[in-house]
């Protein structure tokens, strides 16, 4: 690679992953301002919500798996300029989405009581959760409409949108919030009923967005005729490539439920503690986030152009800006440490648990921003997510899990030695990271010669002017 191509790949990965960045930072804004809010309700209702809560996490990781495979083949395809396949398989990917948007919908309408008694026996919190996931339940089909274009529009560097579109659904769900719970604006005031109808707002309006941005856009629309096509080839692709992510993001988004599990069976004061941990990890955990984002972006571009060396080269220069953000989350949470603790309206048995927390976290995020990075995004950029998969799979199903049940509920031993033990399952990958990293075996072009069979209305080229961000 050229010293001017160098440039230019800084320059990429900047315009790539600072706004990847500020929408992490804004979401994980927005869950500080929904546990704040909701602290004025009482810490019944805040163990509940964050309880309640695991629906969306795992759904996120299942959208997250479906929308990286979009963003895998299509970065790779972007690198060919070939938007017939960007589109296709945006369909395909719909065709895993919207099933389960549904599933939820009917799923939070119809009995949200058996889904809260997975994760709590106790009649008060069921009572609050089933409150907010009644009113839940249109959010995760409007949702599901949303992250597949995002996911093509990001495929294609085209970040920014993503970025708008999520700062102003945050803004209304946070205006929303708080006219629901403190009744503002002449509404009612609805508790965790308030935050679920909140969130759906949020998420329509997002939806609505792409609708517009779709209707706006040359190259990239959103069509539900995109949904019924089928092309044989990049389906078996798309099956290889993508369902492997997505068993490995539901399986660690499984993984982490059930450490809530766990701590929902030691007390509220432990829930209590780790759903206010929990949003301080996820607002110092943005940066590591995005590079991992980033990376699947900026590595399959280079890997379907061909240019496997300068795709290596690429994820070098991603690994070293993971490192530096997980550093600078450690440095995040030991800064806001003191005053999330002060702040915190929760017993002090509860602050006692959440101080000791945030301090093992200050390490924690330094191995969850390797890993992002290194198993999200620069192996998966280049095909190689069943490596991945088996690498979170063996590592959180096999060591983490147990570990943590056994010695909450066999052992008996004290909730910080069990979070202790918990917390270790990020480093435990890091040799088997490296190993596979260094080999090189991920570094693929996975892209083929595909062509549709109209192309007037998918043009394989791109318009001119179009090429660049």
């Amino acid at each position: 690679m050229q010293q001017s191509e160098k440039r230019d790949l800084s320059r990429r990965i900047w315009l790539v992953s600072v706004p990847i960045i500020i929408q992490n930072l804004i979401s994980a804004a927005v869950n500080s301002a929904d546990v704040v809010m909701t602290g004025f309700i009482g810490q019944s209702a805040l163990s509940a919500l964050s309880l309640a809560s695991q629906y969306p996490w795992i759904v996120a990781m299942y959208f997250l798996g479906i929308s990286s495979g979009v963003v895998m083949m299509g970065s790779q395809y972007w690198g060919r300029e070939n938007l017939a396949a960007i589109d296709h398989v945006q369909g395909i990917a719909y065709r895993y989405a919207l099933p389960v948007g549904l599933l939820l919908l009917f799923s939070c309408s119809c009995c949200p009581e058996l889904m809260m008694r997975v994760y709590t026996g106790d009649p008060e919190l069921i009572g609050l959760g089933v409150r907010y996931l009644r009113m839940m339940g249109p959010c995760f089909l409007f949702w599901s409409i949303s992250v597949i274009y995002l996911a093509g529009l990001k495929s294609m560097e085209r970040v920014r949108v993503s970025t708008v579109s999520e700062i102003i659904a945050m803004a209304v769900n946070v205006f929303l919030n708080a006219c629901f719970i403190f009744g503002l604006c002449g509404l009612p005031k609805l508790g965790l009923a308030g935050i679920g109808l909140a969130t759906s707002i949020s998420r329509l309006v997002q939806m609505l967005i792409c609708i517009g941005v779709s209707i706006c856009s040359r190259n990239l629309k959103m069509k539900p005729g995109m949904v019924f096509r089928f092309d044989r080839l990049l389906a078996a692709d798309y099956r290889r490539i993508a369902l492997p992510a997505v068993l490995n993001e539901v399986g660690w988004g499984l993984g982490f439920s059930m450490y809530s599990s766990i701590f929902g069976h030691l007390g509220s004061d432990v829930v209590a503690a780790n759903s206010i941990l929990t949003v301080v990890r996820n607002l110092a955990c943005s940066g590591c986030w995005a590079m991992g984002v980033a990376s699947g972006i900026i590595v399959g571009r280079y890997l379907g152009a061909g240019r496997i060396e300068d795709g290596k080269y690429a994820s070098a220069r991603m690994f070293r800006m993971a490192l530096l953000s997980g550093f600078a989350g450690a440095l995040l949470i030991l800064i806001l440490s003191p005053f999330v603790i002060r702040a915190a309206r929760i017993s002090d048995v509860s602050r006692d648990y959440l101080r000791f927390m945030l301090y093992v976290n200050c390490v924690y995020v330094i191995g969850s921003a390797v890993n992002a990075t290194m198993i999200s995004g620069i192996l998966r950029s280049g095909g190689d997510a069943i490596w991945g998969l088996k690498c979170d799979l063996i590592v959180m199903w096999l060591y983490a899990v147990p570990l943590g049940a056994l010695a909450a509920f066999v052992f008996k031993w004290p909730v910080k030695v069990v979070y202790l033990l918990i917390s270790t399952d990020e480093f435990i990958k890091w040799p088997f990271v490296f190993r596979r990293y260094y080999s090189y075996r991920w570094a693929n072009d996975i892209t083929r010669d595909f062509r549709p069979e109209t192309t007037h209305e998918n043009p394989t080229c791109l318009p001119e002017g179009e090429k660049e961000v």
